[in-house]
């Protein structure tokens, strides 16, 4: 008879629960040399006849402010095992499931067992998936906080006549260092500016989130401002507007056309996507994020909220249509799609026809008319009220009606699945490609990453912060400057008020002068 007794004591601190982990506790949880495991194993053979040894098991657990401990004892039928296993693991029903495998052989759990562990093990399972996340990697990261950026980033030199950025917050900042960004700063110019990642990468089994901010400061007309993201080995002294890119991603505008582009490259082509998403057009800074996730599925959001969802392969025209209509089908000739005709029993009555128009019955010739001169009179024509205009016959339901014929359809022998269309083999640069009637735009905190918590962490040091300052900033200068326009119309309406009075007087000074004379 196998049995186990299991006493289960877990303690995790309200300090433990609180703490961010780190990078450094993920490698020490995950280092291989972290496991530590002793065992000894005595493999005597058991005599004929010799009765059932008992042996007795401990695992132990612990980890910083939190423990664990699985007591058990195994009647073993077979040779007798001693086992001492210590180990740390990064949860103690990881602990606890190593041994259940070692033993699982020579050990019964109850199911109701089972359950009461699993169910205590959820807080750890949930610690260990805020653990992973801090593996989450940063492709790229810009914040522009000093002059260095022009190092990193190259100025194009596929044409000499390029706008220029410079480093500036704008006029409405909480902290200058960090929420200055780069801005255009001369009208009607193409930019053209791109960087290197530290390293290429590959999406593929990969979240993708590109992200970053844009201020059109002073009140954009026309212009772009988006990125687009490139591969690695793009020429950035020769990055122009036909250099290929993986993704182009932002804010375009240019009179009542106010959209965010999302264009994707696929097999060499620059597909748009088929959904509206508008962008923002205020003076403010505001968060552009793109999300392309391993399972074919994307998410755009503005400021934090969600602008558009979907599918890659429904919101893009990048696979050939899953079914087309089949070309050998073709409507029978017997088939009526008139729902309604005409009752062939129903006659024109006899005196429908009238005249539109009739002469006017009280119309009377001019007295002072001449007919050799302005020729016989007629008397002018009016709508005619008896008219009731062109008789067709009534309707009714067609007996042969089979209604609207559809064109069969068939698998479309050209389409083929791609369940990678998010995945590009190679992404390494990022770049800012732009024309801008009236310059301003700020852009700044540009991330790039795979992981969307990493992402809003970012937005949570930059953007948030940023956003409220600015907006009550703002609203306090427009208010000031309302208040000055109207003090200064209203100086305007009293000197002139005050001119005319002048004048009325200086008129009625010459008025009585010369009554004198």
């Amino acid at each position: 008879m196998l049995f186990m007794r299991l006493f289960h004591s877990h303690t995790l601190s309200s300090t433990f629960r609180s703490a961010r982990p780190t990078r450094d506790v993920a490698s020490r949880w995950f280092c291989p040399a972290f496991f530590r495991c002793v065992a000894s194993v005595d493999w005597s053979q058991a005599d004929v006849g010799q009765s059932t040894r008992r042996t007795s098991s401990r695992v132990s657990h612990a980890r910083d402010t939190s423990t664990y401990s699985v007591d058990a004892a195994v009647e073993l039928s077979t040779p007798s095992v001693s086992v001492l296993l210590l180990s740390r693991f990064p949860s103690p029903g990881i602990g606890f499931i190593v041994f259940v495998v070692l033993f699982s052989p020579r050990i019964s759990i109850s199911q109701s067992t089972w359950c009461r562990f699993i169910g205590n093990e959820m807080k750890s399972l949930c610690l260990l998936a805020i653990v992973a996340a801090v593996t989450a990697e940063v492709y790229f990261k810009e914040e522009f906080n000093d002059a260095s950026w022009e190092k990193r980033w190259v100025q194009s030199k596929h044409k000499d006549d390029f706008g220029t950025f410079k480093l500036s917050a704008g006029k409405f900042f909480d902290v200058e260092s960090r929420d200055q960004g780069i801005k255009t700063s001369q009208d009607a110019k193409f930019y053209s500016r791109a960087a290197k990642f530290d390293k290429e990468f590959s999406n593929k089994g990969k979240t993708l989130v590109i992200q970053y901010t844009v201020k059109h400061e002073q009140g954009i007309d026309c212009g772009g401002g988006y990125v687009k993201v490139m591969r690695g080995d793009a020429d950035l002294a020769d990055f122009h507007g036909e250099t290929p890119y993986n993704v182009m991603f932002g804010p375009d505008i240019c009179g009542p056309t106010r959209r965010v582009h999302v264009i994707l490259n696929y097999k060499g082509e620059n597909k748009l996507i088929k959904k509206e998403i508008t962008c923002k057009s205020d003076e403010l800074t505001h968060l552009y994020t793109l999300i392309l996730n391993s399972d074919n599925t994307y998410e755009v959001k503005i400021d934090g909220e969600s602008a558009q969802t979907g599918s890659l392969e429904e919101d893009w025209d990048l696979l050939p249509a899953k079914k087309i209509k089949d070309p050998d089908a073709k409507k029978p000739e017997d088939w009526d799609e008139r729902e309604y005709i005409d009752d062939a029993e129903d006659v024109k009555p006899e005196d429908w026809e009238k005249p539109e128009h009739i002469p006017d019955p009280d119309a009377k010739k001019p007295e002072d008319w001449d007919d050799e001169m302005d020729g016989e009179w007629e008397p002018p024509m009016i709508d005619n009220p008896e008219y009731k205009g062109e008789w067709k016959p009534k309707q009714i339901k067609n007996p042969a009606y089979k209604g609207k014929w559809i064109h069969p359809e068939i698998e479309n022998p050209e389409y083929t699945p791609d369940d990678e269309l998010y995945a590009y083999d190679n992404w390494g640069a990022i770049g800012f490609d732009l024309w801008q009637v009236k310059s301003g735009t700020i852009f700044d905190n540009v991330i790039i990453t795979d992981s969307v918590e990493e992402a809003e962490a970012h937005a949570a040091e930059t953007f948030d912060k940023l956003k409220t300052v600015e907006k009550e900033k703002k609203e306090k200068a427009d208010e000031e400057t309302r208040k000055a326009e109207e003090e200064a119309r209203k100086k305007a309406e009293e000197e002139k008020e005050a001119k005319k009075d002048d004048d009325e007087e200086e008129e009625k000074e010459e008025e009585e002068g010369h009554d004198e004379l």
